[in-house]
């Protein structure tokens, strides 16, 4: 038993296992870990955990002190624990003391020679990290694994200067954060990202019901309406320059300026263009009472205008229908002894062209007049015009048979053919045989059936003309509009995408339009 001068001291720091950090115990030195003991817990009251080797534990033997080690894929992290128990990144000794300064900007990820690292601002050396870079890349044979910090604010993913960067192959970099790459050939555009509406009917039960459902139900295009689309177009083509059409026939009374009339309207009303029809009949022709007078000025009077320099100087010698074809009227005054000739032709048509995509011309009855050759030699296609009867089938042959002979063979290939009903009733002409005779030789063949308005002879109201025939007349523009990409590519422009149906000799077409 001790004495009293040998007593334990009541004040004195307790021993054993309970003594004070840096007094005498199981304790050494402060920083220096005895033997078989537990390392001293630091300031910061925060006791590292009790599993030596383990990430953010304590490191093992012979470690700093407060020191932890995790090993990644991308290297050794060292870490240690401040006094104010915060736990910050260790750099290597050769990466150079103090915050590293990538292109002017502090804090940025990583070092001279250390990739992947990172390291905190300049302003704020203890400050958290806001920069991260991807990490060097790993070894072929190991799958990369998600980095453990996540998403920094402030992220820059532009390559440092002065860094081996790391070669990825496309989609790489998604597919090591589980991201499917994308099927080659695949982008938005191949997306059937909208839902698209039906269109409304037109006609029949289908817009009978849509109407008096105030478009809740509506049950979509019939076939008939389908049909009606294409052809509307196939109207609408595209006019490189401009596209001049003749109209002719060798007998008079067949409809030849009805059916320049109604092809110039059906054009005019459908498409956005200009179109105009100019009369070339030099004995007093009649286009110019088919539709609304609006001007008392003839082709003679354009000719002799020498202030024409804009549209609106040609508009003040044109009349307009309500379809919105513009008529360059003949010469109207019987005393008038000079005669449509072809110099005034060209002349007219070349003053024409600048101003209008679509210029239609109603050519007088014969082939031997002069304004006729001009008439030839500049018409991008014919619409030769005949009638469901015998002489008006010789006539429209003899004038295919003067084309051919008179070096024409390319217009006569070019053709379309209209055989038009002028009188009320069925034909004894079997128009079978009558569309497969001219088959042969011209490109289409259009019946267009009689119809009372247009049998008038007064002014044409294209709204007024019967649905049959309005529909022949729809027909006859499409046939026509087909060639246009042909004849743009005659004249040196990039051909287009398709071509004109060609009928073949037989050819029947339906009796009827679908039933909805």
């Amino acid at each position: 038993m001790a004495g009293p001068g040998e007593g334990s001291n009541p004040f004195a720091a307790p021993a054993g296992p309970f003594a004070a950090p840096g007094g005498p115990g199981p304790y050494g030195p402060p920083g220096f870990p005895p033997a078989g003991g537990f390392p001293p817990p630091d300031a910061g009251q925060f006791a590292p955990p009790p599993n030596p080797g383990a990430p953010n534990g304590f490191p093992p033997p012979g470690a700093p002190l407060g020191e932890v080690v995790d090993h990644t894929p991308y290297g050794d992290i060292r870490q240690e624990i401040g006094s104010d128990g915060m736990v910050r990144r260790v750099f290597p000794e050769n990466s150079g003391p103090g915050p590293v300064e990538m292109n002017g900007e502090p804090g940025h990820f990583g070092g001279p020679g250390q990739p992947g690292q990172f390291a905190p601002s300049n302003d704020q050396p203890d400050g958290p990290i806001y920069s991260w870079s991807p990490p060097p890349a790993a070894p072929p044979q190991q799958q990369p694994q998600p980095p453990q910090v996540g998403f920094q604010p402030g992220w820059n993913p532009q390559p440092q200067q002065g860094f081996p960067q790391q070669q990825q192959p496309p989609g790489s970099f998604g597919q090591q954060y589980g991201q499917q790459p994308m099927p080659p050939g695949h982008s938005v555009n191949d997306l059937n990202l909208l839902k698209r509406a039906k269109r409304a009917p037109r006609s029949g039960w289908r817009r009978a019901i849509h109407k008096a459902s105030g478009g809740a139900i509506n049950p979509g295009e019939s076939a008939a309406d389908v049909v009606y689309r294409q052809l509307v177009d196939r109207v609408n083509q595209p006019v490189r320059g401009d596209y001049r059409i003749a109209i002719l026939s060798l007998k008079g009374g067949v409809g030849k300026t009805t059916t320049t009339v109604g092809l110039g309207s059906t054009f005019a009303s459908l498409r956005g263009d200009r179109v105009i029809a100019i009369d070339a009949n030099p004995d007093l022709g009649t286009l110019a009472h088919r539709v609304p007078r609006q001007t008392r000025s003839t082709v003679r009077n354009l000719l002799e205008d020498g202030h024409i320099s804009r549209y609106s100087d040609v508009r003040a010698h044109t009349s307009q229908a309500p379809s919105r074809l513009e008529v360059l009227a003949s010469e109207q005054d019987p005393a008038v002894s000079e005669a449509f000739s072809e110099a005034d032709y060209r002349k007219a048509i070349g003053i024409l062209q600048q101003f209008y995509n679509i210029i239609l011309t109603d050519c007088g009855t014969g082939l031997m007049h002069s304004a006729m050759s001009g008439v030839l030699d500049m018409a991008s296609s014919l619409v030769l015009v005949t009638s469901p009867a015998i002489d008006g089938a010789r006539s429209a042959s003899a004038t295919l048979d003067w084309l051919d002979h008179h070096g024409y063979h390319k217009l006569v290939e070019r053709t379309v053919v209209v055989v038009n009903a002028s009188r009320k009733g069925s034909s004894t002409v079997d128009l079978d045989q009558l569309r497969k005779l001219f088959l042969d030789r011209t490109r289409a063949v259009q019946v267009v059936p009689f119809d009372d308005h247009l049998a008038e002879g007064a002014e044409i109201d294209l709204e007024l003309v019967g649905k049959p025939t309005r529909r022949a007349l729809l027909e006859l523009a499409a046939m026509v509009a087909d060639d246009f990409g042909y004849h743009a590519a005659a004249q040196g422009f990039p051909p287009q995408q398709g071509g004109y149906p060609q009928q073949q000799p037989g050819f029947q077409p339906p009796g009827g339009y679908p039933q909805q």
